[in-house]
């Protein structure tokens, strides 16, 4: 069993309904049909909504996709339409909302890898290969790839896990003409931002991005290049042979999986909330990593 721990009531706005609980966003449409996607500040950890809120973390995904979007929009299109609040929304959506053109959804998690680790390496320790794709012998977690690959995944509801899948299954569920546009719009957008992070001193480990089609068009949806869906490594301290230091969601993690949580993941039991010093030192990591990447100071 896994899931929300409590799942929220959703925010009732004139003009808007509800049409999804995420792990982190609230999706409503309005009357114009466009998606209202509104980021929280909730945390998901192993499979779990964690009862525990981080505070600005639902802004700082928003304010760094729209940075990334503008970034990468020479290569793709995105689903952004405007930043502007709905009428009649709490002055607490400002920030973390976005109006979005309604998509033609692609039901694949679009994954590169630039480097091994994660569910990546677990599976090339069994088998030499990720996703399929061979590799060479002697890496280990951490190590960088000979070049960046696609690692599609299937997505999963909330509670269950997204499974890594073959480059066939993709082109067998989409087509192969999608899952070649897929294959090769991910690894630019991967590519792209990994030399722009790399400048800013950070190595860029793996990325998820959702696609969706408006008409014929692929466009980049749902957010992009957050400490959420990716892993951000500092360069200064990368060293193969081990976990790296990241950027994200790792102190809530490991406090997770410590005697101190007493929680036991194998259980069915929901996890604990967590600790002020862990969300406080789990946000300065998510506000680092904007200000590190965007050169901008969070307010």
């Amino acid at each position: 069993m896994s899931g929300f721990v409590e799942k929220p009531e959703p925010v009732e706005v004139p003009g808007l309904v509800h049409i999804h609980t995420g792990k982190v966003r609230e999706l409503y449409r309005n009357e114009a049909g466009d998606l209202v996607m509104v980021a929280s500040d909730r945390m998901s950890a192993y499979d779990w909504v964690l009862p525990t809120e981080f505070p600005d973390k639902g802004r700082v995904l928003t304010q760094l996709s729209l940075w990334w979007f503008e970034k990468l929009s020479d290569l793709v299109p995105n689903h952004v339409i405007s930043t502007d609040l709905p009428p009649g929304a709490p002055a607490d959506w400002a920030g973390r909302t976005l109006i979005c053109r309604s998509l033609r959804m692609i039901p694949v998690e679009c994954v590169a890898r630039g480097y091994l680790t994660g569910s990546g390496l677990a599976e090339y320790e069994q088998t030499r290969t990720v996703c399929g794709l061979a590799l060479p012998e002697g890496l280990t977690d951490g190590s960088e790839l000979p070049a960046p690959i696609f690692t599609p995944a299937t997505k999963a509801a909330v509670g269950d896990h997204d499974e890594n899948v073959p480059y066939e299954e993709v082109a067998h569920q989409t087509g192969a003409e999608t899952a070649a546009l897929l294959r090769r719009t991910t690894l630019d957008i991967y590519g792209r931002a990994r030399d722009i992070a790399r400048d800013r001193g950070i190595i860029l480990a793996d990325s998820k991005f959702e696609f969706g089609f408006d008409g014929d068009h692929l466009v980049l949806a749902d957010e992009v290049l957050t400490p959420d869906s990716s892993r951000f490594w500092p360069a200064a301290t990368w060293e193969p042979g081990h976990p790296q230091p990241s950027y994200d969601k790792q102190y809530v993690r490991d406090w997770l999986t410590s005697p101190a949580s007493g929680w036991d993941r194998r259980s069915e039991q929901p996890p604990p909330p967590l600790p002020q010093v862990i969300v406080d030192a789990t946000r300065a990591k998510y506000l680092e990593a904007y200000e590190v990447l965007t050169g901008l100071s969070w307010q």
